[in-house]
């Protein structure tokens, strides 16, 4: 996969669109920018990418280096439109709230404005402004309110179901000595299902533990190999992995066990969706540039740079789910528990990052945006 981490806006086989004197300023500006921006020629040609517009269109410049407008975004898409629209008219044109959909991209909701560049004739910018961001942040801040629900059941479980089940196991297990053979079969489901629930309680009992964890600086391709290479030798052998690793991402601030949890958890989910034969899930590692979320409790901002995703061909996740998808027991497998992906957002949470996913018949992918390490040790 392309390195993201570049820094600068890379004009492609083309004489600046700026004065010399103003370039670099330019490319500065450009390369800072959190809002995708791609220049097409007179001809529908890509000129220049900002390495925002890299990881929307999920291609490095190399990549998209001479492509076709047309060949990035359906013919009949009305991008077309609006950019013979931004010719003709010789002033800026946009459109909100468009569903652009591709087979790179699957389906988004963006705002799109084009403007012509006023120095290159026939030459247009175009910017894209993807309008979920501010609902996938939001989307997160639900997720913590809901893992601390859980935090809060699982004391309460521990307490007031746990020990009790114990004094009923030891009831049925007495039972059990003095009963005839027909009613010893109901004894041993007394206390079969004593035990599940009390493995249940078990399980939550990861969401009350008030010790913080150790953190330090995690190589996140260690922490992918070693989740895919424990699914292929169980539950993921029916799989196809497709590995697209950024190698130039800086470490992440975390704990690496957990790490390993979290996207086991998610590739466990995945192989479950994905169909028997052709199966694929694809990781993938990138940078992104822009996003920063306020920290609970504090004035501070984290930078969350790295992005970390899971992607399976599968069915996708039912609409009526979506919402309410990290929320304790809410599951469409006949066995789940629903506490997989509850615990995955409150992992996440505690490393000061933010998990989301879209979701669409054969694609779906859940995005971890995580903190980088800072020279000094810190998480950014």
């Amino acid at each position: 996969m392309t390195a993201l981490m570049t820094g600068v806006t890379r004009p492609i086989g083309a004489q600046p669109l700026v004065a010399d004197a103003g370039a670099a300023d330019a490319d500065a500006v450009l390369a800072a920018l959190a809002t995708p921006v791609v220049v097409v020629d007179d001809h529908d040609r890509i000129r220049m990418v900002n390495p925002s517009a890299e990881q929307f269109f999920d291609a490095g410049a190399s990549v998209l280096a001479g492509l076709s407008l047309a060949e990035l975004v359906p013919r009949d898409s009305p991008i077309m439109a609006l950019v013979e629209q931004a010719r003709l008219s010789d002033g800026t044109v946009s459109e909100f709230g468009m569903h652009l959909e591709t087979p790179r991209l699957g389906q988004r909701l963006v705002s799109i404005s084009v403007a012509p560049v006023v120095e290159r004739p026939g030459h247009v910018v175009l910017s894209f402004h993807e309008l979920s961001l501010a609902q996938k942040i939001d989307r997160q801040l639900t997720h913590r309110h809901a893992a601390r629900s859980v935090t809060g059941m699982a004391a309460i479980l521990a307490h007031e179901v746990k020990n009790p089940l114990s004094g009923i196991r030891g009831a049925a297990q007495l039972l059990e000595q003095t009963v005839g053979p027909a009613d010893q079969e109901l004894t041993r489901l007394i206390c079969d299902e004593t035990d599940r629930i009390v493995a249940l309680v078990e399980r939550m009992d990861v969401f009350s533990d008030p010790h913080p964890f150790e953190q330090d600086a995690v190589n996140i391709h260690e922490v992918l190999e070693r989740a895919r290479k424990v699914a292929q030798a169980g539950f993921g052998k029916h799989v196809r992995f497709i590995e697209e690793y950024d190698p130039s991402l800086p470490p992440v601030r975390g704990n690496r066990d957990r790490l390993v949890q979290v996207f086991l958890n998610l590739i466990k989910n995945a192989a479950e969706a994905v169909p028997e034969e052709g199966g694929e899930i694809t990781l993938t590692t990138a940078y992104q540039h822009g996003i920063r979320l306020a920290v609970p409790g504090s004035d501070s901002r984290v930078h969350l740079p790295l992005v970390v995703s899971v992607q399976d061909n599968g069915a996708g996740i039912p609409e009526d789910l979506q919402a309410h998808l990290f929320d304790p027991f809410v599951t469409t497998k006949r066995n789940g528990t629903g506490l997989g992906l509850a615990l995955v957002a409150k992992i996440i949470g505690d490393h000061g990052g933010v998990i989301e996913f879209d979701s669409q018949p054969r694609r779906t992918v859940f995005r971890a945006l995580l903190p980088m390490v800072t020279r000094d040790g810190a998480a950014e």
